[in-house]
């Protein structure tokens, strides 16, 4: 199983387990696809879009569970990321876990990123 991240606000995810799906964060509304990061990409996203926030959580999803309507597409600096074009089935999330801050505003990943 390949594992996918997405870093979201927790008042945002708890909307979607009440709604039974995730459609996305204002930004991927926006841009037509729900932004995914690799494992290694994540710490990047973390740093660039979410630095110093605080009350998010990390959703490790089954990439594999996704289908077709996953893409991998180039982004920053051309690597590829992964899009999800249409709703994120809450069936296809394996782990949610709190992304605190530490010192500097770095978030401190849990265990299960590293593999």
């Amino acid at each position: 199983m390949t594992l996918i991240y997405k870093i979201c606000p927790e008042a945002l995810w708890r909307e979607a387990e009440a709604a039974g799906r995730f459609d996305g964060a204002p930004v991927d509304l926006a841009d037509g696809f729900i932004h995914f990061s690799t494992a290694a990409q994540t710490p990047e996203t973390a740093a660039k879009h979410f630095s110093g926030q605080d009350n998010l959580l990390l959703i490790a999803v089954d990439a594999e569970a996704l289908g077709e309507a996953l893409r991998y597409e180039p982004s920053r600096g051309g690597a590829l990321f992964p899009h999800l074009y249409g709703p994120l089935p809450l069936s296809a999330v394996r782990h949610v876990a709190p992304l605190p801050t530490g010192p500097g505003g770095v978030h401190i990943f849990p265990d299960f990123t590293r593999g």
